[in-house]
């Protein structure tokens, strides 16, 4: 079936002759499995569509010129009214989605109208893990390998599905939501080992990153964010441009007495990879608490990007983003990988847009930093000095135990928080869905005490400049500058998707799909859902032949909390200071879970017979 698909790709598209190599699937084992698999561009068999997290498909049937013709060609229910995050994966004929809590797995088989329920796994968990869950119950999507299904649950279980019919394989326990852990990351498999993090900075939680075997479960590594060298994977040959980086266990030397153990730094983010450097890219979040008075020091490795040796673990380097962070700047952002250059000459780079509002351009070989620009309002610090690594604060944003620190940009929720980016490589720029929040601040004294949250500060978040409180963006990764911007009443919070169409999709936090030009940002179609997007959009191939585009709604995730968890809106602090941004989302929006999926009207262009 899988097969039959490509074949019939490669005749929708034969003036694409130079893909024609890519668009057969092959016997989905590990070796030739996910890096051919994702070349295919009628599937979307990872959760970035590919290794380098770029969210671009090189479908074009829909295009800037017919998308305004695009029609709901069926609409799923998934029966869940929290946050929808995350994107679902098509794989052959098939495509696979997971709730928020409960968690439920469907598969839809796609060669059918409507795409009925081919089979149904709904997990047993205890309730009592959804207020663990400091910001939300999401989970960012199902993983695929070598016949498998892979999945998170909000209460830390990693399973194993077989793909064929949702029986299960295996599940294994990464911690324990009693303690304050919880899981909310879409998994990444490289060849044999499926990779897993950890949620739960805010009560306190020592970060982590697990490498489980896909056929057994068995824990092959687990590298910590924060201890001593041995526990963290520093590896032996380690190395960072950067004085600041470079000494003997800085995970431990680098905080008071022994902070480190319950420091933060959780790993909750989006995972890429380099198959040719054989590097795994991760990062890890704030540290714990958010008083930053009661935790002197770097404070590493939180805020921390590392790359490391998927087969033992072992970190070939590490950047840490903001040292000491006093803003709750969750350094957790996804890592875009992409060549960058001209004049034949092309430097393998990685592109991060932080938390704290400055997008990063690294070499991802050596962990150098070559650009960082502030890509939204910016006033914590003035720039990155890129001779020594670090920010150039501005003192007077510097949050502190008992002081209210006024209009600090961005706020606590970032610039971009986890809402992933797409790069298109024919426009060479990336589409950013941004905020625009700022933020009031004051340290507080906080106890640790396991499962029990542990912050310390009372935050007020409100819009930035200009009211709006999110906005849209084009971005050029090699002179670091926006091209255009679309400024939306809420923040940006879903993910983008490009395509080869030079069309771009995204969605808003009141419930509009909107497809964009790739060049000019003119918007060129929308589409009102259900409620209110947080989630990423993706893109497939029908066995019909036909294009299509899906996105999943239903307002939720830090920023619509205050609807999703019907939350009082006459305290501004609570949610960690999100109901201050977003009181009045709910007179835009309701809650909701659909999955809606669009096509063009009619046949699509140039199918074969069959």
């Amino acid at each position: 079936m899988a097969t039959r698909r490509g074949l019939l790709f490669t005749k929708v598209f034969l003036s694409f002759s130079f893909l024609a190599g890519l668009l057969c699937v092959p016997h989905l084992g590990y070796g030739q499995g996910l890096l051919e698999m994702q070349k295919d561009p009628g599937q979307w068999v990872l959760p970035g569509k590919n290794y380098s997290l770029t969210r671009y498909s090189e479908l074009n049937q829909i295009s800037a010129a017919n998308v305004k013709n695009l029609k709901v060609a069926w609409t799923f229910s998934t029966g869940v009214l929290r946050g929808h995050e995350g994107a679902p994966l098509v794989v052959g004929d098939t495509m696979y989605l997971v709730t928020p809590f409960p968690n439920i797995v469907y598969a839809l088989d796609l060669t059918k109208p409507g795409a009925p329920v081919k089979w149904k796994y709904e997990p047993k968990q205890d309730p009592d893990a959804i207020p663990i869950a400091c910001c939300d119950v999401v989970n960012r999507g199902v993983a695929y390998s070598d016949g498998k299904i892979f999945f998170n649950q909000l209460d830390t279980t990693t399973v194993a599905l077989e793909a064929a019919t949702g029986k299960l394989v295996w599940k294994v326990k990464q911690g324990d939501f009693k303690q304050g852990q919880t899981i909310t990351m879409a998994p990444l498999v490289i060849r044999d080992k499926v990779f897993t993090g950890i949620s739960g900075g805010e009560f306190g939680v020592r970060g982590f990153v697990t490498a489980n075997d896909v056929n057994t479960g068995k824990q092959i590594w687990r590298a910590y964010s924060t201890g001593p060298d041995a526990e963290v994977m520093i590896g032996k040959d380690f190395s960072s441009p950067y004085p600041s980086h470079q000494g003997k266990d800085l995970g431990v030397s680098t905080w008071k007495g022994e902070e480190w153990k319950k420091g933060g730094g959780t790993t909750w983010g989006w995972y890429s990879y380099d198959p040719e450097l054989n590097l795994l890219y991760h990062s890890t979040g704030n540290p714990g608490a958010w008083n930053a008075d009661q935790r002197p020091g770097e404070n590493k490795w939180s805020m921390t990007i590392f790359a490391r040796n998927p087969d033992t673990g072992e970190a070939k380097w590490a950047y840490q983003l903001t040292p000491h962070d006093a803003w709750d700047y969750d350094g957790v952002n996804e890592s875009v990988l992409i060549d960058l250059g001209s004049d034949g000459k092309t430097q393998k780079v990685l592109v991060h847009f932080d938390r704290n509002g400055f997008a990063y351009v690294i070499d991802r070989t050596t962990g150098k930093v070559l650009m960082a620009k502030p890509f939204g309002e910016v006033n914590w610090a003035k720039s990155i000095d890129l001779e020594t690594g670090q920010p150039v604060e501005n003192p007077e944003k510097r949050t502190k135990q008992g002081t209210n620190v006024k209009d600090i940009c961005p706020g606590a929720m970032g610039a971009k928080d986890q809402q992933p980016v797409s790069y298109s490589p024919r426009t060479k720029l990336f589409y950013v869905p941004t905020n625009n929040i700022c933020m009031d601040y004051e340290g507080t004294q906080v106890n640790y005490m396991a499962g029990v949250p542990y912050v310390g500060a009372i935050v007020n978040m409100h819009a930035g400049p200009g009211g709006n409180r999110g906005e849209f963006i084009a971005w050029d990764p090699a002179t670091g500058t926006k091209k255009w911007g679309i400024k939306e009443k809420w923040a940006a919070w879903s993910g983008a998707l490009s395509t080869a169409g030079d069309v771009v999709f995204f969605g808003t936090m009141d419930g509009w799909f909107k497809a964009v030009d790739a060049h000019s940002g003119k918007e060129l179609w929308k589409f009102k859902v259900g409620s209110g997007i947080i989630a990423a959009p993706m893109t497939y191939l029908g066995p019909d032949g036909k294009q299509y585009v899906a996105v999943m709604s239903g307002v939720g995730g830090w920023s619509g909390l205050v609807v999703a968890g019907d939350l009082a809106t006459d305290d501004p602090t609570a949610a960690l200071g999100a109901v201050g941004a977003f009181g009045e989302l709910g007179k835009d929006t309701n809650k909701g879970g659909t999955l809606y999926v669009f096509a063009l009207e009619g046949a699509p262009k140039q199918v074969a017979k069959q």
